[in-house]
């Protein structure tokens, strides 16, 4: 069985995101999209619009050294909802990060509508992002 059309577009916004290819993401995110990062750090929040989201993107590389990864796991896909299985790492000012997430996306017409992201530790989370 093929794979739904959501899981290419996905595993292409990882990729772009891994290589730091911002015309790519600007082609995979709808200019409106919503960002939903929970917690109590930073970069938490609501984010809207394409250029929120690109700046929340900026500070996780400002903030980590560039040391920010994501390392997929699997997508998983239907019409409604696309599920994404990951690990993310990071150092930071003698902090380490290594938490893995489950983030759920919508996706219309072909580009990210929407993001919500849930940590197995988001207290770890916070105290990396946090000053």
């Amino acid at each position: 069985m093929a794979d739904h059309a959501n899981v290419g577009i996905l595993r292409k916004a990882y990729e772009a995101f891994a290589a730091g290819d911002m015309a790519a993401l600007t082609e995979l995110f709808a200019e409106d999209v919503v960002w939903h990062l929970p917690g109590r750090n930073p970069l938490a929040g609501t984010h809207r619009g394409r250029d929120a989201v690109f700046a929340v993107f900026t500070k996780t590389a400002q903030l980590s050294g560039s040391t920010f990864r994501i390392e997929l796991h699997d997508v998983l896909a239907n019409d409604e909802h696309t599920v994404a299985i990951q690990r993310e790492t990071g150092s930071r000012q003698g902090r380490q990060l290594d938490v893995r997430d489950v983030e759920i996306y919508h996706v219309r017409d072909g580009k990210i509508t929407e993001w919500w992201s849930f940590s197995d530790d988001e207290r770890q989370n916070d105290e990396f992002w946090s000053s």
